[in-house]
């Protein structure tokens, strides 16, 4: 893995799923799905959508969290209920609240189209100073800043803009399939 770069294993921001700041949350989604159709070098698809700015530079990412997250209702009540956790109650016992109070909310349709008119910059992730990548990092060296922040997904780049996405599922296929070659080679010569 030493002689792969993170520039090998990115997805570009050309095949990556973008939106301008001023899209609603449904354009975000219909670009991911494009993005998702139309990107077939690999089984795993994008789990986000780049935010860029009027010139054309990446603000944020909106994960498919963050998109579910915009569709739960906002109000003090319900903010309430949620804080329940830090007082000792169990998740089963703040879900029975939640469920118990949410009875009352609107339909669910009613939700979906609220939240589809939403502004993505209303619920998008700005980068952290761990996020970044440069594209000539080493995939041992990304991979090691992936699992040490928890991270799905490193955004790559090259001097001061952003040039791809190096996604945890890609940098995973690569270890993986290098680690059976490795194997492979290790049995194929023991059996010489």
């Amino acid at each position: 893995m030493k002689n792969y770069r993170v520039k090998d294993l990115m997805v570009p921001i050309s095949e990556y799923a973008t939106v301008s700041e001023d899209a609603t949350l449904f354009e975000s989604v219909l670009a991911l799905e494009k993005a998702q159709e139309s990107y077939q070098q690999s089984r795993y698809s994008h789990r986000a959508v780049l935010i860029l700015n009027k010139d054309k530079r990446v603000i944020g990412r909106l994960s498919q969290m963050d998109f579910l997250c915009a569709l739960e209702p906002r109000d003090a009540n319900l903010d309430q209920i949620r804080k329940f956790k830090q007082f000792g109650f169990t998740r089963k016992a703040v879900s029975l609240q939640q469920e118990e109070y949410l009875k009352n909310s609107p339909p669910i349709l009613d939700v979906y189209s609220k939240a589809a008119k939403l502004k993505v910059t209303d619920f998008m992730q700005p980068p952290t100073e761990g996020e970044f990548v440069d594209e000539n990092t080493s995939v041992d060296n990304a991979l090691h800043q992936l699992t040490s922040g928890s991270n799905l997904s490193l955004l790559v780049t090259r001097g001061t803009h952003i040039v791809g996405v190096l996604r945890l599922a890609d940098v995973f296929s690569a270890v993986f399939n290098a680690m059976k070659e490795s194997e492979s080679q290790r049995s194929g010569g023991a059996q010489r």
